[in-house]
């Protein structure tokens, strides 16, 4: 049995620059300073609710499409919702979104699943907004770290 606590990332990831965004989130939380976590990348598609029992933390990311997730998140929700909303409450989370215009909608929606849930945001919504910049991979790197040290260091 393994003592490393389990940091789970679920994001779509259908071009390119996505699949960037969702590389970095997963380098940044696999830092090699930090030896108690483990991380587990799947795609929305791929992800169900005996993945998100089994961890103790989770980073969603999404594409902003017509002003709300994507359909493989939101498929991912629509599976998970019901098996985990009374045992996975205070489950702390983060979420990244890939945003042509404002992320809004996007955020808002997230917001909206994760607060039904009751999972616990610990921190601000990334939104990579506007014309794809190398900047975000860096923001991306910097989201996945620190949810990883934050379960590393026991602060959830």
């Amino acid at each position: 049995m393994s003592d490393k606590r389990q940091l789970l990332i679920v994001a779509h990831a259908p071009s390119p620059n996505t699949l960037t965004l969702r590389s970095a989130v997963a380098d940044g939380a696999r830092h090699s300073d930090l030896e108690s976590v483990e991380v587990k990348v799947l795609s929305p598609l791929d992800a169900g609710p005996d993945d998100v029992l089994a961890c103790d933390a989770i980073i969603l990311g999404t594409t902003e499409n017509l002003g709300y997730m994507s359909g493989a998140l939101k498929d991912f929700f629509d599976r998970s919702y019901y098996p985990c909303l009374d045992k996975t409450q205070g489950l702390p989370f983060a979420f990244y979104i890939r945003a042509g215009h404002d992320g809004t909608g996007t955020r808002r929606a997230i917001e909206s699943i994760t607060t039904g849930l009751r999972w616990r945001p610990v921190q601000d919504a990334l939104i990579c907004q506007g014309e794809y910049q190398r900047e975000f991979e860096n923001q991306c790197r910097e989201l996945g770290l620190y949810m990883a040290a934050s379960l590393d260091a026991g602060l959830f």
